[in-house]
Parts: structure tokens; C-alpha cells; sequence
């Protein structure tokens, strides 16, 4: 699954669900003379502004890169640069009750994305939840894509840095049933799924 379907699926996905979402596929940001693009960027009114930063992984990404370790820095680059670059920069805001920002890397529910996470749970897994942005609180999210053959109002993500580790009983529970997702991790070794057979 190529990264530009993923792109349209959340671009559908964010149209559907929002009212007037500015939407902007491969934006670039320039802080501290650190360049980079992520693949999506959608800032929601809720009725706060909250700034959602894509980084979309296809099985090509996952094959080219050398490892999770290189995935990582990327998102990591990403989350650090983009919002200190003046034309995407988040102000505290009295009153506040959510987070501002949410970073999120999100695989393709493919047997590639599923092995290459699978292989390095521990630390996709160790990306900690809570983030923020100056003074702004924020979230990170490392998850699968979900509900991409539906309504685009059904997309939807499966967490592997949350309460539920990828592998374990909570996680599988929560990989909808006739999923891609689903299918791709029963197509994928079960002792690579759960190497200590835990369930």
C-alpha cells in the first residue's frame, strides 16, 4: 500500500468529520535551519485550533528505511521543528482542555508494516504518549491505520504506544475483525506476533 492512498484516505477522513479543516499534504517547515515536509498536516477547530501532524509509513518506506531507529528520527525531527518554524507556531491559550498538537506516525495495515513494527515493538512502543509544544500540551500517537475500505468517517487507528503493547491480548482485541489490519496479522508469523505466546 503506497503512501499517496493512505494521503487520500485521511484527507477523506478529515473532510468528513470537520467542518471547513485546513488541509495540506507535503508541507514543508524550516526552524533553526532544520528542513523537512510532513506528509500531512490538518489544523481542526474544536472549537480551540488543534494541529494534527502526519507522517504516513507504506511497506516502500518501511523497506527502504535501514530500521525503526531512522523511522524514529524522522518522526522525532518532525516533532521538535515543525511547530518551532514561525508559520506553523501553537500559542498557549487560557482555558485550554485538550491538546493543542498531535504528532502521529501511522503504518499501512500491510504484513510489511505489521512484521517491521511487530520486530521492533520495544520501541515503537517506548514513544511516550504525553508531549508538548512550548507550553501547549500535545500527544504522540504510533498506530495503524484502520477502516481504509470504508466511510472515510470510519478511518480510524489501531495504537501501538498506548495502555495496549503491540501483540498482547488488548491490542489484537482491539484490530477490528475483517480489518485489513486483521488480515495482515494473521498473515504474519504468530511467533513473530507474540514471541512469548502470552495469550
Amino acid at each position: 500500500m503506497r503512501e499517496d492512498e493512505l494521503a487520500t484516505r485521511v484527507v477523506d477522513h478529515y473532510t468528513a468529520v470537520h467542518d471547513d479543516p485546513e488541509i495540506r499534504l507535503e508541507e514543508p517547515y524550516d526552524a533553526e535551519g532544520r528542513r523537512g515536509i510532513v506528509d500531512a498536516y490538518v489544523r481542526v477547530r474544536t472549537p480551540e485550533r488543534v494541529d494534527h501532524v502526519i507522517e504516513l509509513k507504506g511497506d516502500a518506506a518501511v523497506r527502504r528505511a535501514t530500521g525503526a531507529n531512522e523511522i524514529l528520527r524522522q518522526y522525532r525531527r518532525m516533532e521538535r521543528y515543525f511547530h518551532a518554524d514561525a508559520s506553523h507556531a501553537l500559542r498557549p491559550k487560557l482555558g485550554r482542555t485538550e491538546p493543542g498538537a498531535r504528532f502521529r506516525l501511522c503504518f499501512a495495515p500491510t504484513p510489511t508494516c505489521v512484521y517491521h513494527v511487530a520486530t521492533h515493538r520495544s520501541l515503537y512502543g517506548s514513544v511516550d504518549a504525553a508531549a508538548r509544544v512550548d507550553d501547549v500540551p500535545a500527544v504522540r500517537t504510533v498506530a495503524f491505520l484502520t477502516g481504509l475500505d470504508g466511510d472515510p468517517a470510519d478511518l480510524g487507528m489501531v495504537s501501538v504506544n498506548g495502555d495496549a503493547p503491540f501483540g498482547s491480548s488488548a491490542f489484537l482485541k482491539a484490530v477490528p475483525d475483517e480489518s485489513r489490519l486483521a488480515e495482515s496479522v494473521r498473515r504474519v508469523d504468530d511467533d513473530v506476533i507474540d514471541p512469548g505466546n502470552e495469550e
